[in-house]
């Protein structure tokens, strides 16, 4: 892959989350958004990749040096900007995407199989969100501290921006805390019931310590606030 290909939008530093997870920040091209990469590395030392974003050259090295990236995980049928040039870039790696989007995400990189196909182990697992037809899923990660689950555009936890940006958000209910968006509703929600109840089942994760969603910021606590924020979203469904 040619540097021309490698195409960096503006993103913040690699940081650690937990012993065995860490998170980047990156801009949505065209849209008043902050995307969010998650690397999670498995017992074996391999890097599971969910929602790639192209890194510049320091930012690269840094995630190589956590070890290998044997793992790509396409979280959504929208969420594929980076992902042929990850693929590219590490052409061992293993693509894996929720069934439901498997038709958008092969439009524009391999897929070796879905979610049910990427067997993780007791560390990183990968999983459907009932309710909206397995176009999303939610991946589970366990760290010494806590239990961690990353989810994709069915759960946004966006403050209101400032100016024209802020009108926009606010215009398609996706600014002011946890909530599924307008757009989210709209374009992924099957059956608000199931959803809801998969939330609901999901705040009951033991030990569950933090809760990241696929733009902005991380909902975290060890005194109940991911689970407290996940119930309260079920009740708006």
């Amino acid at each position: 892959m040619s540097s021309r290909d490698w195409k960096v939008q503006p993103h913040g530093p690699l940081e650690r989350i937990a012993d065995n997870l860490w998170r980047v920040q990156g801009k949505v091209p065209f849209f008043p958004l902050q995307r969010v990469m998650m690397i999670a590395r498995m017992r074996d030392g391999r890097l599971v990749v969910h929602g790639a974003i192209a890194l510049d050259d320091a930012g690269m090295k840094a995630v190589e040096a956590l070890g290998e990236p044997a793992v790509l995980l396409v979280p959504s049928g929208f969420h594929r900007i980076d992902a042929p040039r990850w693929a590219a870039r590490y052409p061992a790696m293993r693509v894996y995407c929720p069934a439901g989007a498997r038709g958008r995400v092969e439009d524009v990189v391999r897929v070796d199989g879905t979610y049910e196909d990427f067997a993780g182990d007791d560390t990183v697992r990968a999983d459907h969100v009932d309710g909206i037809a397995d176009r999303e899923g939610v991946v589970r990660v366990a760290s010494s501290d806590g239990a961690t689950l990353v989810f994709n555009d069915i759960l946004f936890n966006m403050p209101h921006p400032p100016g024209l940006g802020g009108l926009f958000t606010r215009a398609i209910g996706s600014s002011g805390g946890p909530r599924v968006s307008r757009t989210a509703r709209v374009g992924l929600l099957h059956d608000a019931r199931m959803l809801a109840m998969r939330f609901v089942a999901l705040a009951a994760t033991p030990e569950l310590v933090r809760v990241v969603p696929g733009h902005h910021e991380t909902i975290a606590g060890r005194h109940g606030e991911p689970g407290e924020a996940l119930r309260a979203v079920a009740m708006t469904l």
